[in-house]
């Protein structure tokens, strides 16, 4: 692995997001001294928290999967995740309702998801889970290690003996395909597919290697934490600075200060010159190049992930149909897919994500009030309506969601909703997302392992990347992991792998498997 060369003792993370913040703390657990600078008010990045009259609002990811990452994170400075955040595991961890009004819980528990299997489609179906939930551990265990949780320097490295098992489960074959060959009912086949949307790509396009996904959400397990999201940002931060990092709030980066190849100083826009040995940037991939003054070479433009508009509704009641993450699809499927990502047109028959923090958070609301996220993926704005098209399209497309949520079964939302607030690819635009889409560049074969845009800058020997645009990819767990990488790139240290995930989160099985309360996604 190649490491920064030269001295690296003090060094500065810029961005506050769960990459840096993960970055910051492996760096401080190898004895460097760190600065981390953010723009923003406090932490987070896109999983950041607002206030709206009296409801505390997650602005980013909903789901928590893989917390063993941020635990490993916590551990580099000898503190821990349990010390810091609540963890509830969920069951189920999501709920799937279909246009045919059947609904499936989906839980983690091997045992109590296969009877539930067979409850909802049969004995079959039943025995076809089994055996996919066994290729879904394989296919985890052949990718982790030498795939997702590692820095790569070249595509030779994807030749080791792990690729040849990846070959050998069928990981390079289409995603839907594969799942087809455990599962025969449609409805089924979607609830271990849609994460595909997680990588920007349609099931029928994507490799059946991105299954890992899926192991993440369906049999690693669920958690959400107390507080809400945000609750594991504000915890990492408060380790970073026990640990005697330094956290410098409201502090945007003007430029780079470099000589001879390096980055001698971040300079804010205050005014203020921080001096470093080494710079780890973990901000929008774009803006990283452009702090750089350079972006890498590539035969083809970057593609991005489809967008989403998200309704964040404080209601005075709420619906017993839901769980806490409530999956609801449309009848259409793979036209939903088309649209999304080729003719960037809006969802005709949209499949939504529905997730009710309060459910296992009261306190995230006034009393007696409920908080509901809505999640509706669109088109990006390369593909789709522009930025600016937003402006006047939001709210129509706003009084369709709550219209479409009102016929499929949640009555009276539209005069339940107190407080409210609608984000748009417009939004995500104006806080400087590439092509109106918080979900980054896509995993495309050309965009995934050592075709991603890599986290060693060259031309610049003391700059690092991390976030979701460079290793390993989208997603709460991949960019804890690109944290690590990117400290690893620093220090030369390798933490603990992720390999253990299949022991240690995985959440205890609900009693009977019976949800106590309704539920969402995100990432």
């Amino acid at each position: 692995m190649r490491t920064v060369a030269g001295p690296t003792d003090q060094v500065v993370v810029v961005g506050a997001g769960l990459s840096g913040l993960a970055c910051a703390l492996h760096l401080l657990g190898a004895g460097r001294r760190v600065t981390l600078v953010e723009r923003e008010a406090g932490p987070g990045g896109r999983a950041g928290r607002m206030r709206l009259g009296g409801y505390e609002l997650d602005t980013g990811p909903t789901v928590l999967t893989m917390p063993h990452l941020a635990d490993e994170a916590f551990a580099a400075v000898g503190d821990s995740l349990a010390r810091r955040v609540e963890l509830v595991a969920l069951h189920p961890a999501y709920r799937a309702c279909f246009a045919d009004g059947t609904s499936l819980d989906v839980h983690t528990d091997g045992a109590v998801m296969e009877a539930e299997v067979r409850r909802f489609a049969g004995p079959a179906e039943a025995a076809g889970y089994r055996d996919l939930r066994d290729w879904l551990e394989r296919l985890y265990q052949a990718q982790m290690q030498r795939f997702i949780d590692a820095n790569f320097d070249s595509p030779l490295q994807l030749l080791n003996a792990d690729l040849a098992r990846l070959a050998a489960l069928g990981g390079f074959g289409r995603l839907d395909r594969r799942i087809g060959r455990f599962l025969a009912d449609a409805r089924l086949r979607r609830v271990f597919s849609f994460q595909a949307l997680y990588a920007g790509v349609a099931p029928a396009r994507a490799l059946a290697a991105y299954a890992v996904i899926a192991y993440m959400d369906t049999v690693a397990g669920v958690w959400f934490a107390k507080g809400g999201m945000h609750a594991l940002p504000r915890a990492m931060a408060d380790a970073i600075a026990e640990a005697g990092g330094d956290l410098r709030w409201s502090a945007e980066v003007r430029t780079l200060e470099r000589s001879a190849g390096r980055v001698r100083a971040v300079r804010l826009t205050s005014g203020e010159r921080i001096a470093c040995d080494a710079v780890v940037l973990t901000c929008e991939l774009s803006t990283a190049h452009q702090l750089l003054g350079r972006a890498p070479r590539r035969p083809v433009p970057l593609r991005h992930s489809p967008s989403a508009v998200v309704l964040h509704a404080g209601t005075d009641r709420t619906w017993p149909g839901l769980a806490h993450h409530t999956l609801s699809f449309g009848t259409a499927w793979e036209s939903t897919f088309r649209e999304l990502t080729r003719s960037g047109t809006l969802m005709r028959d949209p499949s939504l994500l529905i997730t009710r923090p309060t459910a296992h958070d009261p306190t995230l609301a006034p009393a007696g009030r409920h908080l509901h996220y809505v999640l509706a993926p669109c088109p990006n704005t390369s593909v789709g309506p522009s930025a600016a098209d937003w402006q006047d399209l939001g709210p129509r497309y706003r009084d369709s969601l709550v219209a479409e949520l009102e016929r499929r079964g949640m009555g009276g939302f539209a005069d339940s909703i107190q407080e409210e607030l609608l984000v748009t690819p417009l939004d995500w635009a104006a806080r400087g997302h590439a092509a109106g889409s918080p979900f980054s560049v896509s995993h495309t074969f050309a965009q995934t392992g050592p075709f991603r845009p890599r986290n060693l800058v060259r031309g610049v020997d003391n700059a690092v990347l991390a976030g979701c645009g460079t290793t390993p990819g989208v997603g709460v767990p991949t960019v804890l992991i690109s944290g690590k990488l990117a400290a690893a790139r620093i220090t030369g240290v390798t933490a603990g792998r992720a390999t253990h995930a299949i022991r240690t989160a995985r959440p205890a099985p609900s009693a009977g498997g019976a949800p106590s309360a309704p539920t969402a996604e995100g990432s």
